[in-house]
């Protein structure tokens, strides 16, 4: 019989948290727990935050969706956590976030001129330029109720990106954007729409063309958006629909981590853990799989399939180690049997 502070078998994993887990040891403090890929928040704002502490939160890569790209273009090679980013948000002119205290004027490019041309000032097609050349790998548009980036701009946008091998995430809020996003070919969705409520024909669209980010604890005290976007979310999902772990970091008092109540919203719109675990190392938009590094997490998941909570409890004490420091644990009958008689 196994030992009862083993842990659970193999076999048994990948229905708690899918196929990538596996029981390790740690050689630097012998440790034993489970090994899952490097997590990654696809949705944060390093100029708001201290990323140099995400790894010790368990976050190993981050998907910045609107900073200055010089910035961005300018750290250093090989440090955590791994950067991917858009760079400016393309937004209208005087449209959001330009001129919001948190945006300065180098993370926001206003666009007035929609041509396709290259090197026109104020264009479109110029402002994804700018951004390619200054390492993008993801360009960030606006569609925002109050002033929303017009058609021929955003055709210009989305063509011009896509051409250069690039994908398009579109901030929606408001009635009618997510539908706009979607016409304009648009690829994902940087928050789960939460303005409107999506009827079934436009979810079925949006499941076979876009990935969501989540990012539904940003809404813990507005009721109404947080409802809205749970029940998005799991229409989305049920429709066969692709959903990315993001939290909008440093967007008001959030963890700088793994974010329990993010992956409990999750658990809320319908995520199990094997969803979960997809959701925090999914590689959109193309971040480096990181192999010298791996998630490690102490000890075994809690309960099973039936207590979810607890398991975004487990999985936010996430931290960053390097893969050479992962020994594959033996976890088997005889491996169980053969601690008894030594604690005997």
């Amino acid at each position: 019989m196994p030992h009862p502070d083993a842990l659970p078998a193999l076999p048994a994993l990948p229905a708690l948290l899918g196929p990538d887990a596996a029981p390790v040891r740690r050689a630097l403090t012998d440790e034993e727990g489970i090994s899952l890929p490097a997590f990654v928040d696809h949705h944060v704002h390093l100029h708001l935050i201290d990323g140099e502490r995400l790894p010790l939160g368990g976050i190993a890569a981050v998907v910045d969706l609107g900073g200055d790209p010089a910035v961005l273009a300018a750290r250093p090679a090989g440090a955590l956590p791994h950067v991917t980013y858009a760079g400016a948000f393309l937004t209208t002119l005087g449209g959001y976030p330009a001129g919001r205290e948190w945006a300065p004027p180098a993370i926001v490019r206003q666009i007035t001129d929609p041509s396709p041309q290259v090197g026109r000032p104020g264009g479109a097609a110029t402002a994804v330029d700018e951004q390619r050349l200054a390492g993008a790998s993801v360009i960030k548009i606006v569609l925002h109720h109050e002033r929303p980036l017009p058609d021929d701009a955003m055709t210009t946008i989305v063509e011009t990106a896509h051409a250069a091998g690039l994908v398009v995430v579109a901030h929606v809020e408001g009635d009618g954007m997510t539908r706009r996003a979607l016409d304009a070919g648009v690829d994902a969705l940087a928050h789960t729409p939460f303005s409107e409520r999506l009827d079934d024909d436009l979810i079925a669209r949006a499941a076979a063309a876009q990935v969501w980010i989540s990012t539904l604890d940003i809404h813990r005290d507005d009721a109404d958006a947080a409802g809205l976007a749970r029940e998005n979310l799991r229409a989305f999902r049920a429709a066969g629909g692709r959903v990315v772990y993001g939290t909008d970091l440093g967007n008001g008092e959030l963890p700088l981590g793994v974010n329990p109540r993010e992956l409990r919203a999750l658990i809320s719109a319908g995520c199990d853990g094997p969803a979960l675990v997809a959701a925090l190392t999914d590689p959109w938009p193309g971040t480096a799989s990181l192999p010298e590094v791996r998630t490690f997490l102490r000890g075994r998941p809690p309960g099973g399939a039936d207590d979810l909570d607890a398991l975004a409890d487990w999985l936010a004490s996430a931290s960053v180690v390097p893969t050479e420091d992962l020994i594959p644990a033996v976890d088997d009958e005889a491996d169980g049997a053969d601690r008894k008689d030594d604690d005997d």
